[in-house]
């Protein structure tokens, strides 16, 4: 890697290059391939997919030093938030390459030289574009499945193994020799609790059309000996899909009687009140709708006549069948935030102390569903409670002046880099001082499909 002398003159260059590239992209566009043949064709994909990757080492290359900037101190919290927006990429996926770039690049230290990348062969044939994207997931996927107890000797002959394959084999050879290489190295399955400790861990994929979620992912062993337990319970003719307890005929399958196990262990679990709370109220599920559509629910599940009403929304964003949510609310104890649809406005708590109430916190959720930053997807659950105007000197802990923020942008506001404002509507909107005061839509869909305009913001007094 070179090294320019100066910050000025580096950035002349790489924007020099960058307009090489971008002028080199524009002539291929623009040039017709008609005739050039399938045999140059695939001459031409081979270098592409080269350049790409090479463009993907860059791309980590800047990624590792925005996390941890070489020549600047304090400034990466900033970076990293605008290029979320400036890349319009998830959040998810910054912390992804930042979390590879940590892994191919070379370790600074407080003092002494720079140590290697701890995947030196591959951060190398990242740079050179002779690793794909999906090659690398599989290097890395092979090297954390390694037992802890793998020495640094094997560790480096594992990685040098797959690197050299991987120049001359696809990702999917890669990964089933990875396989190969994991059953060498742990032919017994055997794993201490450092290893079971580093694997746990359960997904809960997207919520289908249909409402149902795919739920993968291990379980350590005394979870599983919980999950037979539950199951268990749920045998044959007791413990039924609509919480009854009979002893009747039934057809589930063993998964079934699994899933109906684990819900009933869950529900009894969050019904014993012993799980403590959660920001301010007791462990529950919280659920928000309107009046109207909950008299309308009431109806319905009488009245064949009657249609059903959307489904409510949970603290977690998820949508809750208005069936499902009349069905809980009779046999547990929720947080049901019955919220006016036609002001859109929450109830008004006067001037409480500096931390929002159990019930303040329920409007939040009833309000804004999850994190009022623009783009930001943070359900209810993982918010934390922003007051705006700040409470200090003058602000009040009324539920309207009380919004929710996830704890990274909550920081960014406290520190400065953020910043809000409550419009007319009684929305919180956000900016960083480059832009105009913007709303979070992503928790209400049905705004953006009648393509309402944001709320005109208003300077808080």
């Amino acid at each position: 890697m070179g090294q320019f002398v100066t910050g000025e003159a580096a950035r002349a260059r790489v924007r020099a290059l960058l307009d090489q590239v971008d002028v080199a992209q524009c002539g291929m566009r623009e040039l017709s391939w008609d005739e050039v043949g399938n045999a140059f064709r695939v001459e031409m994909a081979e270098r592409l997919e080269t350049q790409e990757r090479v463009n993907r080492g860059l791309m980590y290359r800047v990624f590792g030093q925005i996390a941890d900037p070489p020549d600047e101190a304090g400034a990466a919290p900033v970076l990293v938030d605008r290029l979320r927006a400036r890349l319009r990429i998830p959040a998810r996926e910054v912390k992804r390459r930042i979390k590879v770039a940590a892994k191919i690049l070379p370790r600074r230290q407080l003092t002494g030289p720079p140590l290697p990348p701890l995947l030196p062969r591959s951060a190398d044939a990242v740079a050179a574009g002779n690793l794909g994207e999906d090659h690398l997931k599989a290097i890395t996927a092979t090297i954390d499945k390694l037992p802890s107890c793998t020495s640094d000797t094997d560790r480096a002959e594992v990685e040098a193994t797959l690197v050299r394959e991987s120049a001359t084999n696809d990702a999917d050879f890669v990964t089933e020799l990875g396989k190969g290489i994991d059953n060498v190295f742990n032919p017994d399955g055997h794993y201490d609790e450092q290893d079971r400790a580093r694997r746990r861990g359960l997904v809960l994929g997207p919520q289908g059309p249909d409402g149902m979620s795919k739920l993968t992912g291990w379980v350590d062993p005394e979870n599983r000996a919980y999950i037979e337990a539950s199951t268990a319970a749920a045998r044959p003719g007791r413990h039924l899909p609509d919480g009854s307890i009979e002893e009747t005929r039934d057809e589930r399958s063993m998964p079934q009687r699994c899933h109906d196990g684990i819900k009933l262990a869950l529900k009894l679990g969050i019904a014993s009140g012993k799980m403590g709370s959660h920001r301010g109220h007791p462990v529950t599920v919280i659920a928000r709708t309107t009046l109207a559509e909950l008299n309308q629910a009431a109806h319905a599940v009488s009245d064949p006549g009657v249609s059903m009403p959307p489904p409510a929304r949970t603290g977690g964003n998820t949508a809750l069948p208005m069936r499902d949510l009349i069905r809980m609310a009779a046999d547990a104890i929720h947080y049901l935030a019955v919220f006016d649809e036609h002001t859109g406005r929450p109830l008004y708590l006067g001037r409480q102390t500096r931390i929002a109430t159990a019930d303040q916190r329920i409007i939040c959720y009833a309000r804004d569903g999850g994190c009022t930053r623009p783009n930001c997807l943070e359900p209810g659950y993982h918010s934390e409670v922003h007051h705006s105007p700040d409470w200090h000197p003058d602000g009040r802990t009324d539920s309207d002046a009380l919004f929710f923020a996830c704890g990274p942008d909550h920081a960014a506001v406290t520190e400065g880099r953020m910043h809000t404002t409550v419009t007319e509507h009684g929305r919180l909107a956000w900016t960083d001082g480059t832009t105009q005061p913007q709303i979070n839509r992503a928790h209400h869909p049905d705004e953006m499909l009648r393509g309402d305009p944001d709320p005109p913001p208003v300077v808080d007094g």
